[in-house]
């Protein structure tokens, strides 16, 4: 069976990242989402070594055994695609395939558009890339949604980091229940007076993908540095909109393909039909997009086989 290790790395960045890694070969960097770490991509670590490839899955800027600083102001789209860019070098590499799952697709889009140099392919899971809009997110968020939209909800300091923390178990087994294709449509409407969490209910049945021993994983990679890092990427939405006005509108020139589930809460979002397809525009060289039937947002986690192969085809065709 293939063996996942673990070290620290420092990123060119000057950060030092936990990374889980396997196999030899060329380069594939692995970038998780929220509220996530590389347990996330144990699956295709696994399936990645096995075909050829240095599988490599960062805890990224504020997660897990990373950490990160304090300041909110560090954790910007600059400094987390810097930290990807950085590792490349870092890891003894040339260039990397950069995948990307939920927040993570963002930092992989956002990477290959700086320093397509770097970056010879793009997988992105789940987010699509979205072009730099016309006005700051926060402002777009609440025309869209209202005040109770979860990234709006977010913003508050302190009150969300507190609600996932108070009980992690708990946490992870709502929210990879609640947006998972197991689960009714996910709205990701928050109440006022209340957190995330009340609106993802404890899992109705225990699904195949994820068992109790993944939950306490979970659990435990978060038990010291808690959830205050990774929700202040969602505090510089607009500060990561005044920092990419230089990049309006620049093309993602590498190959890429995206790859989702077909009840995605991303997906099933007004307009992502829409905003999926225009992706063409901005990007290329995409492949034709791929939507797993039946899946939710935690894709590589709920189809690991489908995903692994889908990468391991885009890779072998670079």
């Amino acid at each position: 069976m293939t063996e996942i290790t673990h070290r620290v790395v420092r990123s060119a960045s000057g950060l030092d990242m936990h990374v889980a890694e396997a196999g030899d070969g060329p380069l594939v960097l692995l970038l998780h989402g929220f509220p996530e770490c590389w347990y996330s991509w144990r699956h295709q670590l696994t399936a990645l070594a096995e075909a050829g490839y240095h599988a490599v899955a960062p805890d990224q800027r504020g997660y897990a055994r990373t950490g990160g600083p304090a300041d909110v102001a560090a954790y910007s789209l600059l400094h987390l695609a810097g930290d990807a860019l950085g590792l490349i070098g870092a890891l003894g590499a040339d260039t990397a395939v950069v995948a990307g799952h939920d927040w993570g697709a963002p930092v992989a889009w956002a990477a290959a558009q700086f320093r397509p140099d770097l970056v010879r392919g793009v997988v992105g899971l789940s987010v699509p890339h979205y072009p730099r809009p016309s006005r700051p997110p926060l402002e777009s968020l609440r025309a869209l949604a209202g005040d109770g939209f979860y990234m709006l909800r977010f913003q508050e300091p302190g009150v969300p980091d507190a609600a996932f923390a108070e009980d992690r178990e708990s946490t992870f087994r709502r929210v990879l229940w609640a947006l998972s294709g197991d689960a009714e449509p996910f709205v990701p409407i928050i109440p006022e007076g209340k957190s995330f969490l009340d609106v993802c209910p404890e899992p109705e049945t225990q699904p195949s993908w994820f068992t109790a021993d993944d939950v306490r994983v979970f659990a435990d990679e978060y038990a010291e540095t808690g959830f205050t890092g990774p929700l202040n990427w969602y505090r510089n939405l607009d500060r990561n909109w005044e920092l990419t006005a230089a990049w309006q509108r620049a093309p993602i020139t590498p190959p890429a393909v995206y790859v989702a589930g077909d009840r995605d809460m991303v997906v099933t979002a007004p307009g992502a039909l829409q905003a999926i397809e225009r992706m063409r525009r901005d990007v290329p060289a995409l492949r034709d997009p791929i939507l797993l039937p039946g899946c939710g947002h935690w894709t590589q986690q709920e189809r690991p086989a489908e995903v692994s192969a889908a990468m391991i085809d885009f890779l072998g065709s670079l």
